[in-house]
């Protein structure tokens, strides 16, 4: 009597399981505008893979947010470096060779976010103000990426060179990034058919000091 229920039951029961192992469209988050704007971000850098993995995540086809975002990329590895250095720092306390290449190198990774700092008010939030401070912005950038590999340059030991490498060399990669991308910034200009002139003027002297100058 009750057969008629337990085959209505059963053809629920199948017809569940069968929905439960229905795998979801995959949907696509990056689309061909973002693709394009992207590639003509990364079209003028060396490591066009590392630098196509740091921006298609970014939510935005805006040139200066992309710029913006590698060089964000870039200063966040410069600070996991230092991280880095600090942790390796007990391993080598008895080795002064090694203690005095990590603490140099911790040195030139300040010296490093200092020069973020004076980039991120030169950079500002558009491209027209890295129109206008074009050539502080390449500067300071290209001094970010030189930090990274006098440190390295100084220490001729390979084995530490190689651990040291290791921890910081993603900052030196990520700042070698955004050189490229303010050497070829004429490109990218032109590739999303941007008129504004590049300043070849260095307006370092013109900027704002950091909060510190009226401190003592």
């Amino acid at each position: 009597m009750n057969t008629p229920i337990k085959l209505a039951f059963l053809i629920l029961c199948i017809s569940l399981t069968a929905t439960a192992f229905i795998v979801p469209e995959k949907r696509d988050a990056v689309t061909p505008e973002h693709l394009k704007a992207v590639d003509g971000i990364c079209s003028v850098v060396q490591d066009k893979r590392l630098c196509s993995i740091t921006l298609r995540s970014v939510p935005s086809n805006d040139p200066a947010v992309l710029v913006r975002y590698l060089a964000t990329a870039a200063e966040a590895s410069v600070k996991k470096g230092l991280k880095f250095l600090e942790g390796i720092k007990p391993k080598y306390k008895g080795n002064a060779f090694a203690t005095t290449c990590i603490t140099g190198c911790e040195k030139q990774l300040h010296n490093a976010l200092e020069d973020f700092a004076d980039f991120w008010k030169a950079a500002g939030k558009n491209l027209s103000s890295m129109a206008d401070n074009y050539f502080t912005c390449k500067k300071k950038m290209t001094s970010i990426f030189t930090y990274h590999s006098t440190c390295l340059d100084d220490i001729y030991d390979k084995t530490l060179h190689k651990v040291v490498e290791g921890g910081i060399g993603l900052g030196k990669r990520m700042s070698g990034e955004s050189v490229d991308v303010f050497a070829g910034m004429g490109k990218v200009f032109n590739t999303f058919n941007i008129k504004t002139k590049l300043n070849q003027q260095d307006t370092d002297a013109l900027l704002p000091p950091p909060l510190s100058f009226y401190y003592y």
